[in-house]
């Protein structure tokens, strides 16, 4: 059994210890909006913060995070207006949507740790997610937008 914080609320999953934790959100918690995209923490789309960190849940073992604060995109805000998700909007930058998710959990994440990022800083930052669809332009405009528009 593994207790869990995860987006400020307390869980218990009996599941193996190497059960990854995109399994334990999405299959045992119904947390959905952290998407499977590789398997291989390679693509970014299963993105969360732990303790502030945006790590790959696809390949993190639950056994690990006992003592950790776990935050999914359900928990970035509780109305879906953090300042990353207001410009994912105003940009418009989803197309399928698939990996919009991981790639609002790492922008969220850079501008916490660095709110006034140079583009470079930020493909840096953005550098291992991969949008099928091509809208990178538009990611970067939209964390810049995001930079902007944080208190």
């Amino acid at each position: 059994m593994y207790k869990l914080d995860i987006n400020g609320q307390k869980y218990s999953v009996d599941v193996a210890e190497d059960t990854p934790l995109l399994w334990v959100l999405r299959d045992h918690l119904d947390l959905t909006g952290t998407k499977y995209g590789c398997g291989i923490a390679k693509c970014g789309a299963c993105t969360v913060h732990i303790n502030g960190v945006a790590s790959r849940s696809c390949v993190l073992p639950v056994s690990v995070l006992s003592n950790a604060k776990i935050i999914t995109i359900e928990g970035l805000s509780a109305n879906g207006d953090h300042p990353v998700q207001k410009a994912w909007d105003d940009i418009d930058v989803p197309q399928c949507g698939y990996c919009q998710a991981g790639q609002i959990m790492t922008a969220a994440a850079l501008l916490s740790k660095t709110p006034k990022p140079s583009d470079k800083k930020i493909i840096e930052a953005m550098d291992g997610h991969i949008c099928r669809c091509g809208t990178y332009h538009r990611i970067l405009d939209a964390v810049k937008t995001a930079s902007r528009n944080m208190k």
